[in-house]
């Protein structure tokens, strides 16, 4: 009976220990990604929002560093004086404008239908 104990705590011990760093490793590697983007970007996130809030007055209500198209871009959604909400994308190494997109609720359906699948 202590045998059988013992190699059921084993077994649980081996699950626990082995499984948790694939959760882990995924969060580091996205850490690491944002990271070396930073060190590319020339533009602060200040600097995105400023230049954003100049072409879309209003209120920066998300701002985030991606890799798009081999480009690092700022991406700033702001909340306008009407209610709506305009992505604008910035160079993240020249600081230019590169688009606006309008965002409408239909957007934001389909964005939290990807991520909760």
């Amino acid at each position: 009976m202590k045998s059988l104990s013992l190699i059921l705590a084993l077994t649980v011990g081996t699950v626990l220990a082995l499984g948790s760093p694939a959760w882990s490793d995924k969060k580091k590697d996205k850490e690491s990604d944002i990271a070396a983007l930073a060190k590319e970007a020339k533009v602060t996130i200040d600097q995105a929002v400023k230049t954003a809030t100049e072409k879309v007055p209003g209120t920066v209500v998300e701002a985030e560093l991606e890799k798009k198209h081999d480009k690092i871009t700022w991406e700033v959604e702001v909340l306008g004086a009407d209610g709506k909400v305009t992505e604008v994308c910035i160079d993240a190494v020249t600081g230019a404008v590169l688009d606006t997109e309008a965002k409408d609720k239909k957007d934001e359906k389909k964005k939290e239908g990807k991520k909760g699948k």
